[in-house]
């Protein structure tokens, strides 16, 4: 036996702290808004099923079915009277959800139990909520996307002017400038944003299809009459907040829509990862650096250590929501017929994972966009390590407008250039390239421009000018 089982008060302990005791999402526990954990809560989710069975009852009245005003006002009034605990005894008892939730909401408002759940079947409730959830959470996180945007576009403008040194292959490159980056960011979460409006608007509602998306119940409920049926549907879809229903659906809607929604979601954490990723490089460089609250701890070791944790936990959030994807796929590839039932636990994770993990990531870059510092001196100095090399077609074009051979030059050029190259790299001293040309008297006719061929902002091209393309 280990030393770690050796311990007393295990079981005194979980007794003490139930829920500490028990495994709980971090997604819940840590990360994810209040908000969010409402909208994918039990209480939200059987609410949402008891009003839709009101929404039935009221409109199959309201189409002629012996239903009475007393039984909707019955079962108005216990919408948020669920006994939990019964219900699951009674799903305990039937081994199915549904029911046991018309059961648990029949002896709350027993007037009410004959009607309750009248020609419908479990995706009835099922599945219309889902999509009211689903367009609930988009309502939730595309303001917040939308206030994402806001604050990194406003840090573009603050800095599109700021030159910086641009990278490929994570060398050095022409340059560009602090704004003109971070509107590649802003730009990557406006394709998400349209994405996530998009598949919001997409959605529909199921409405009254029956067990096989037939009607067939529906039909002899109301006495093979088509338009009562059709009509029905469309007032139930009316009453819960949706102007359109699928044209067809099997027993459940199509499997294909959660892996558009789930795509619409993920996409997100491709481009907050990317984003993130580049300021934990910038912030390595000392260039950028997320906020660092005054008593935050960056190492328990290191004390002097100011690691990017924000940006780390976004692309640790990040490859999470971007994995569920394959989930939305594959229950949608493997539904045989009109439905099969193992897509359901399935779904019961990818879905609201997805939002709860989408959630937290723009909560968290909301924060980093809000305290976002550049370091202006590490970035000239930057700049300065490299802009000699890059300034050298500049230069030559310079002796060749004062007469000079531009193969002569370029000769001069290379040759000083690999000396400079040769004392950074083997010497670990700065880039005199500069001083160099200053010293050799073929350079002479241009000395004086130096200082104007050098400057920085010289080499940016348009960038500022493009940073108001993507954030207005």
């Amino acid at each position: 036996m280990s030393l770690l089982s050796s311990f007393p008060g295990e079981c005194d302990a979980k007794s003490r702290y139930p829920k500490e005791g028990t495994y709980r999402s971090p997604l819940s526990t840590r990360y994810a808004s209040d908000e969010m954990l409402y909208n994918w809560s039990d209480l939200k989710k059987f609410s949402t099923w008891r009003k839709l069975w009101v929404i039935l009852a009221k409109n199959e009245m309201a189409l002629g079915q012996d239903i009475k005003q007393s039984q909707l006002d019955d079962m108005s009034a216990n919408i948020f009277n669920i006994d939990f605990s019964l219900a699951a005894e009674e799903e305990k008892k039937v081994r199915h959800d549904v029911m046991a939730h018309v059961h648990t909401f029949g002896h709350c408002c027993p007037t009410a139990a004959p009607v309750i759940h009248l020609g419908a079947t479990s995706c009835f409730v099922g599945d219309n909520t889902d999509l009211i959830v689903i367009r609930d959470g988009f309502q939730i996180l595309l303001p917040k996307l939308a206030r994402c945007i806001d604050r990194l576009s406003k840090f573009a403008l603050e800095n599109k002017d700021l030159p910086v040194l641009g990278f490929t292959h994570l060398q050095p490159a022409q340059l560009t400038t602090l704004g003109k980056r971070a509107t590649l960011w802003v730009q990557d979460l406006l394709f998400d944003e349209r994405n996530m409006s998009r598949a919001v608007a997409d959605l529909r509602f199921r409405g009254v299809k029956g067990t096989t998306g037939t009607q067939a119940s529906f039909l002899q409920l109301f006495n093979n009459d088509h338009e009562k049926v059709k009509e029905l549907d469309k007032l139930v879809t009316k009453d819960a907040g949706f102007e359109k229903t699928y044209g067809v659906t099997g027993q459940t809607y199509s499997r294909r829509i959660d892996v558009d929604v789930v795509n619409a979601v993920a996409g997100l954490g491709a481009s907050a990862h990317k984003i993130c990723t580049d300021i934990r490089l910038l912030a390595n460089m000392k260039e950028l650096e997320e906020p660092f609250e005054k008593s935050q701890i960056g190492s328990s070791a290191m004390a002097y250590k100011r690691n990017p944790m924000r940006s780390e936990r976004v692309c640790s959030l990040s490859r999470h929501l971007t994995t569920l994807t394959t989930n939305a796929y594959a229950t949608a590839s493997t539904q045989w017929l009109e439905r099969t039932l193992d897509d359901s636990a399935n779904r019961r994770i990818t879905l609201s994972e997805a939002f709860l993990t989408a959630d937290a990531i723009l909560q968290t870059l909301q924060n980093i966009f809000e305290g976002l510092v550049p370091y202006p001196q590490i970035i000239k100095r930057r700049i300065g390590y490299e802009l000699p090399f890059m300034a050298t077609e500049n230069i030559i074009m310079a002796i060749c407008k004062k007469g000079g051979d531009r193969q002569e030059c370029h000769e001069q050029i290379r040759v000083l250039s690999h000396q400079s190259a040769k004392v950074v790299k083997e010497e670990g001293k700065d880039n005199d390239l500069v001083q160099r040309i200053r010293n050799t008297d073929y350079f002479e006719p241009i000395w004086d421009e130096l200082e104007t061929l050098m400057d920085p902002k010289s080499f940016i091209g348009r960038a500022p000018e493009q940073v108001y393309r993507t954030t207005y």
